[in-house]
């Protein structure tokens, strides 16, 4: 099975969790977005319950060859987490953004694809810095396209086909990210 976050992939970062998700089918995959998006809900609030620091957000890269199962899993996370439109792939817009009603107030998420980048410097000169740093939820299909430049992540999810289902291979790289996975 491919290893989508190799050397040359690899976050510059110490892995704080590694574990495996067998995903036997589509709904295999749905039922372990809707596990995250409820993770994601759960830091989300143990952070704003121990004091004034407040979430900061989540960088999560998605790696898989053409059919693997990313847009699928994003797709379950955003309903999981209250999006009820339409869930587009990002392939020609480059980024969907999307704004979730919570108990505690809107959380922002953007649904990257970067599939079409040919060099990293055209992630840079897309401007899309500011989303990272906003406090958003940054969802990123085809990471490995703009080289180091998005840093390191809070997860990486790497899907690869096994059989009729999907193997899932989830590494956490942030306090955060750890915390989350450790809830999926």
């Amino acid at each position: 099975m491919p290893d989508h976050t190799g050397p040359a992939n690899r976050p510059s970062a110490p892995v704080l969790l590694e574990r495996q998700f067998a995903l036997a089918d589509e709904a295999a995959t749905t039922a372990f977005g809707e596990r995250f998006a409820h993770a994601i809900d759960s830091v989300r609030v143990e952070a704003a319950s121990t004091g004034p620091r407040t979430f900061d957000g989540l960088q999560v890269q998605l790696h898989g060859d053409l059919g693997a199962g990313k847009t699928t899993l994003v797709r379950a996370t955003l309903r999981a987490l209250g999006h009820t439109g339409r869930v587009r792939s990002p392939t020609y817009t480059l980024v969907e953004p999307y704004a979730v009603e919570r108990p505690d107030g809107e959380l922002e998420l953007y649904h990257f694809d970067l599939y079409r980048f040919n060099d990293p410097a055209e992630w840079a000169d897309a401007g899309f810095r500011e989303y990272f740093d906003s406090g958003a939820i940054c969802l990123v299909e085809w990471p490995q396209r703009a080289g180091s430049l998005l840093g390191v992540p809070d997860l990486v999810f790497s899907l690869d086909v096994d059989g009729d289902g999907r193997m899932l291979i989830a590494r956490a790289y942030s306090e955060p990210g750890k915390a989350c996975l450790e809830r999926c």
